[in-house]
């Protein structure tokens, strides 16, 4: 939980500077970044949470989490003028370490072994 917090905030402040300060540069990538702090935020209330809406809740957020940062990954890797600027998801999450990457398949194996 302490990682989804740590990516919630992360993700949260660097869209927030980016969307105030630079959108026409990369209006996708920033949005994405937003897009990726929702996800993280609604992770962190619900895994946090634990009741069973919370944990149905934070499964499918981890879900989207997993399917954003594999097709923006790839996307990224593909179509690298899309991606003028950095998201928290672009190449895989290369900027944090591969972390974004690693830290959905970590969240839903936590959430089916402490059923």
């Amino acid at each position: 939980m302490a990682v989804y917090g740590l990516f919630a905030l992360a993700a949260t402040s660097r869209s927030a500077v980016q969307l105030s300060t630079e959108f026409a540069k990369a209006p996708l990538a920033y949005l994405l970044s937003a897009f990726a702090a929702v996800v993280y935020i609604v992770a962190t209330v619900s895994l946090a949470r634990g009741d069973v809406t919370s944990r149905r809740l934070a499964t499918v957020a981890i879900g989207i989490e997993l399917v954003g940062v594999l097709v923006v990954g790839a996307a990224s890797l593909l179509l690298p003028g899309s991606f003028p600027r950095a998201t928290v998801w672009t190449s895989f999450g290369s900027g944090y370490g591969f972390v974004p990457l690693v830290l959905p398949f970590i969240g839903l194996w936590w959430l089916r072994h402490t059923r």
